[in-house]
C-alpha cells in the first residue's frame, strides 16, 4: 500500500488486437505496483478497428486507469514495437487515424511525473492478451477483474 503523498509507480502491460484487419478489436490492459499485485485488469471490446488502433486504445485506457489508482509514475510495456517507438519519438506518426489518438496518449503522459516505455516479447505479454481475446470472444468488456 502507498504512503499518502509518497510517489506511486505502476507497470502497465497493454496489447490490443484484431481479427482481421480491420475486423472485430479489443484492447487489453493489467496494472500492477512494485510487488506485482495485479491492481486493474480490463479487456475492452472495441467494435470494427485495425491492429494499430486497438493498442493506442489500450495505451489509452491503461494510462487513464493508473491516473485514477493515482499514480505518479507509470511504465508502459507493449509488445507493440510501433506504439512504442512512436511514444519515444522514434518513428513518426504518418497514419491519420493514429494521430489523434498518439496525441492524447501524449498529454495523459504529461499528466505522470515520470512516464517510460518498453518493448516486451509476447510471451511477457500473455496476461493483457487473454484479455483481448476474451473481449474479443464475449464481443463485450470484461473489466475489473482482480478486484
Amino acid at each position: 500500500m502507498a504512503v499518502k503523498g509518497a510517489p506511486l509507480k505502476l507497470t502497465i502491460h497493454v496489447d490490443g488486437g484484431a481479427r482481421g484487419n480491420p475486423g472485430p478489436a479489443a484492447a487489453g490492459v493489467v496494472i500492477m505496483d512494485a510487488e506485482k499485485t495485479v491492481l486493474h485488469e480490463a479487456g475492452i471490446f472495441l467494435g470494427e478497428a485495425t491492429n494499430n488502433v486497438a493498442e493506442y486504445r489500450a495505451l489509452l485506457a491503461g494510462m487513464q486507469a493508473a491516473e485514477r489508482l493515482g499514480a505518479t509514475e507509470v511504465e508502459i510495456l507493449s509488445d507493440s514495437q510501433l506504439l512504442v517507438r512512436q511514444m519515444q519519438g522514434l518513428y513518426r506518426v504518418k497514419s491519420d487515424n493514429l494521430r489523434s489518438l498518439h496525441d492524447e496518449a501524449l498529454l495523459l503522459q504529461g499528466r505522470f511525473a515520470r512516464c517510460s516505455f518498453r518493448h516486451i516479447s509476447r510471451e511477457e505479454n500473455k496476461h493483457a492478451d487473454k484479455l483481448v481475446n476474451r473481449a474479443i470472444n464475449l464481443r463485450r468488456n470484461v473489466e475489473d477483474l482482480a478486484v
